[in-house]
C-alpha cells in the first residue's frame, strides 16, 4: 500500500513540473513576442506637392459706382431696374423739372433786367462824360455816372452766373450712367422725394463690366510672408460647390484690420466672370499657391513627426502597408512635427534595415523643403523607396493592431 502511494506521488510530481514547465515556456514565449515592437512604414516616393495659404473673402467689381443725385426733388422717372444693362452718358431717371425750370426762368429774367439797366447807365455815361468835356458838369458827378455803370456791368454778371447755376441745376434733374455697367442696386421708386441738402443721396449702384471681377481676401499676419503679387489662386464659392474658379493676386496692401486681436490683410485678387456666374458679394474661399513642386521627392508628414517612444497612438491606416518587427537602435536624435511654408529644415527620420526579426530601426537626418499639410518634399538625406516609420506599436498591447490609414497597411515578419 506504501509502495502504491509513492507510485501515485511520483507521477503527481512529474505532472506538475511538466505542466510548471510547459507553461513557463508558453508565458515567455507571448511575453517574448508580445514586447516586440511593430512598425508602420511607407515608401519614399514622387508626386505633385502644391503649398496653399487658405484665406476667405468678398468677390466685388473692379469698378462699384454709385449714382446719386445733387439737387433736391421728386422722383418723375425711372428707365432702369436690377440687372439692367446701361451705356455711359445714358438717361436712367429723372427729377420732376418744375421747380427748377422755374428758378431758370426767374434767372433770366433778372439778367435781362440788368442788361436794359447797363443800357441805362452807359447812355448816362456817355452824356456826362460830354458834359464834362466841355465843363458844364461837376468832376463828381461824372465819377458818379461811371461807379454807376460799372455797378450795372457787374450786376449783369451776377444775373448770368444766377442763370448758369439755374442751367445747372435744371440739368441735374436728368440722371445719367456715369459708366457702361449693370444696375446691382435701385433704391429708388417713382414719386419718392430725395433730399440732397446735406449729402448726396444715392440711387443706384451700377458695377462696371461683372466679366472683371476681385476679391477681397482677408489673409492672416502668421501667413503674409509667402504671399506676393501675381501668385495663382484657386478659389470656390457656396453657390457652385463643385467648381473651382481661378485667379492672380493683384495687390497685397499694407493697411491692416483687426478683430478681436487678429490681425489680418486684404490681397486683392483678380477674377475672369466669363460666363456671369459670379456675382458680387459672394463669399469665396480662396487658395493662394506660394510653391509648387512636380514630381518631387516626398514623404509623409506622419514619418515626421513620429518618436520611437511614441506608441500606438498615432496609428491611423487601411490594411494595406508594411509592418516590421525588430529591435530599436539607438543613436540619432528624435524627429519633432515640421511646420509648413518653411524649405529647407533639417529632420530626423526613422528607416528600416534588416530583414525579418534582425530588422533595426535608424534614423536619418533629412533637410526638407515646402509642404502640402499631407506631403512634404525631401531636399536631401532620402532616396525613392526607401522605406520610412511613420508609428510603432507593441503586440501586447491592448491596441494590437493600429487603425485605418490613407498611407499603407501591414504584414509581419
Amino acid at each position: 500500500m506504501a509502495e502504491r502511494q509513492s507510485s501515485w506521488g511520483k507521477w503527481i510530481t512529474v505532472v506538475i513540473v511538466t505542466a510548471a514547465v510547459i507553461g513557463g515556456g508558453i508565458w515567455f514565449f507571448h511575453r517574448s513576442h508580445d514586447d516586440a515592437p511593430m512598425y508602420q512604414t511607407i515608401p519614399v516616393e514622387r508626386g505633385d506637392i502644391t503649398q496653399e495659404v487658405t484665406a476667405t473673402g468678398t468677390l466685388n467689381p473692379l469698378t462699384n459706382v454709385l449714382v446719386g443725385c445733387q439737387v433736391s426733388g421728386t422722383i418723375s422717372k425711372i428707365y432702369v431696374d436690377y440687372n439692367s444693362i446701361v451705356k455711359a452718358g445714358e438717361l436712367i431717371a429723372e427729377l420732376d423739372p418744375r421747380t427748377y425750370k422755374a428758378q431758370l426762368e426767374q434767372a433770366e429774367a433778372n439778367l435781362a433786367n440788368a442788361r436794359a439797366n447797363l443800357e441805362l447807365q452807359q447812355a448816362e455815361a456817355e452824356r456826362e462824360s460830354e458834359l464834362f468835356s466841355n465843363k458844364l458838369v461837376s468832376s463828381s458827378d461824372y465819377d458818379t455816372a461811371v461807379a454807376t455803370l460799372h455797378e450795372a456791368q457787374a450786376t449783369v454778371q451776377l444775373d448770368q452766373a444766377a442763370v448758369n447755376m439755374a442751367t445747372v441745376n435744371l440739368g441735374y434733374c436728368k440722371i445719367y450712367s456715369p459708366v457702361d455697367g449693370v444696375v446691382i442696386v435701385n433704391n429708388i421708386e417713382v414719386g419718392q422725394t430725395v433730399q440732397a441738402s446735406f449729402n448726396t443721396p444715392e440711387l443706384f449702384q451700377i458695377a462696371n463690366n461683372l466679366r472683371e471681377m476681385q476679391i477681397d481676401s482677408n489673409v492672416a499676419e502668421a501667413d503674409m510672408g509667402g504671399v506676393k503679387d501675381g501668385q495663382d489662386v484657386d478659389f470656390t464659392v457656396e453657390a457652385y460647390p463643385d467648381r473651382t474658379f481661378h485667379g492672380k493676386v493683384r495687390q497685397v496692401r499694407y493697411a491692416a484690420t483687426i478683430v478681436n486681436n487678429v490681425v489680418t490683410y486684404d490681397c486683392v485678387i483678380n477674377v475672369t466672370n466669363e460666363d456671369y456666374k459670379l456675382r458680387p458679394s459672394m463669399t469665396a474661399t480662396v487658395y493662394i499657391v506660394i510653391a509648387q513642386r512636380h514630381s518631387a521627392l516626398r514623404i509623409s508628414n506622419a514619418a515626421l513627426r513620429f518618436h520611437p517612444d511614441e506608441g500606438t497612438n498615432n496609428m491611423t491606416g487601411p490594411e494595406s502597408g508594411q509592418t516590421f518587427a525588430g529591435p530599436v537602435s539607438t543613436g540619432g536624435q528624435h524627429g519633432h512635427g515640421q511646420k509648413a511654408a518653411h524649405p529647407a529644415q533639417v529632420h530626423t527620420v526613422y528607416v528600416l534595415s534588416g530583414q525579418g526579426r534582425d530588422v533595426k530601426l535608424n534614423p536619418v537626418q533629412i533637410r526638407t523643403g515646402i509642404s502640402d499639410g499631407i506631403y512634404t518634399e525631401v531636399v536631401s538625406g532620402l532616396k525613392e523607396g526607401d522605406q520610412v516609420v511613420t508609428s510603432s506599436f507593441m503586440l501586447g498591447s491592448s491596441n494590437s493592431r493600429p487603425s485605418a490609414s490613407p498611407f499603407g497597411g501591414f504584414r509581419r515578419f
